[in-house]
């Protein structure tokens, strides 16, 4: 990876000035916590909608702050890559988590963050009856995700991208082995419970926004690892979606792809929105070697008929076949990025 060009006195002297004012260190300390809208910030702070809006303009400006749509909302989240988030890192790590006005909002942090949970859990409850009923036809989530952790490696990795992330399971199941991640979905509800799951489990490093898995608001080759699990039948044309998939892959990068085996189960065309009814090993292989990949593994987990269970759960692991090789006869700052092998 490029190491990153050095800051210049003048733009050091900005990101201090930009960070360098009580409301702004304290927003950005919240942000650590995960992304959130400006009415959420508003309600921790207690201070004007258009106050923090100005605030974060200023943090925006300084490259602190981001700020991405979803539908009519407008959340934001804190530049984690970089010197400057590194330096006004530097400043959060070095404040007394006693303060009275961290420990203020941090309790008020919390109090939004259950409220979010809340909303969230009223949807799953409406619709976990439906989610249950398929769950019980195929294969156990529990082997699933050990196959999943088997075809990933004990090796840890930089960047992380679950395209359709759902409730954000992946973004769970996976903590431990990323030191970033982000989930895609054009579900605000499922978004919703994503992030009560990640507040719920103390993740800090991952986040969720809205997107099209067919258009990615995101740059190419930015990731180590992605994961497809259990979205490509809902798909009229999935190669499209494994296409954009591999553009977000770096040199020597994993695809991995979670679905159902063929089946004839008609009725989860209607009852589950169900567009395609699984996929051969052969038609997702052809279609990720389509698109550059090289296929590693595949791995069928049938059901267990003794349970009833009928469907078939198939895993397929891919390779971007690039590789990022240093020289060491330049000084171009590259050096190989270990993504892991299984």
């Amino acid at each position: 990876m490029l190491s990153p060009t050095p800051l210049l006195l003048e733009q050091c002297v900005e990101v201090l000035k930009a960070a360098g004012e009580p409301t702004r260190l304290r927003l950005i300390a919240l942000l650590r916590q995960g992304d959130l809208t400006v009415s959420e910030m508003t309600e921790v702070l207690g201070q004007s909608q258009p106050r923090i809006s100005r605030h974060l303009k200023l943090l925006g400006e300084a490259g602190l702050v981001e700020r991405y749509q979803e539908g009519a909302w407008a959340y934001f989240r804190r530049t984690q890559e970089g010197l400057r988030a590194r330096l006004v890192q530097q400043a959060l790590d070095a404040a007394s988590p006693l303060d009275p006005h961290l420990a203020r909002d941090a309790e008020r942090l919390r109090t939004v963050k259950q409220a979010r949970a809340s909303r969230a859990e009223s949807y799953f409850s409406a619709n976990a009856a439906r989610w249950n009923d398929l769950r019980q036809m195929h294969v156990s989530d529990e082997r699933v995700e050990a196959e999943i952790l088997k075809l990933i490696g004990r090796t840890p990795f930089d960047g992380l991208l679950d395209l359709g992330t759902g409730t954000g399971r992946m973004l769970e199941l996976l903590a431990g082995s990323y030191r970033r991640a982000i989930g895609i979905d054009s579900s605000r509800d499922m978004l919703a419970i994503a992030r009560a799951q990640l507040d719920d489990a103390g993740i800090t490093h991952a986040s969720v926004r809205q997107g099209d898995i067919f258009n990615l608001p995101l740059d190419r080759e930015s990731f180590d690892v992605v994961t497809i699990h259990q979205v490509l039948h809902f798909l009229h044309d999935p190669l499209p979606a494994i296409r954009e998939a591999a553009r977000m892959l770096r040199p020597g990068g994993r695809a991995i792809i979670v679905d159902f085996a063929p089946h004839d189960h008609e009725d989860l065309r209607i009852e589950h929105a169900h567009a395609r009814l699984g996929f051969s090993q052969a038609q997702v292989a052809d279609w990720l070697e389509q698109c550059g990949l090289t296929v590693e593994h595949m791995v069928d987990l049938p059901a267990d008929s003794s349970e009833n269970r009928t469907l078939t759960v198939t895993l397929w692991l891919a390779r971007d076949p690039r590789l990022l090789i240093a020289s060491d006869d330049t000084n171009s700052g590259l050096t190989f990025s270990n993504t892991g092998t299984t």
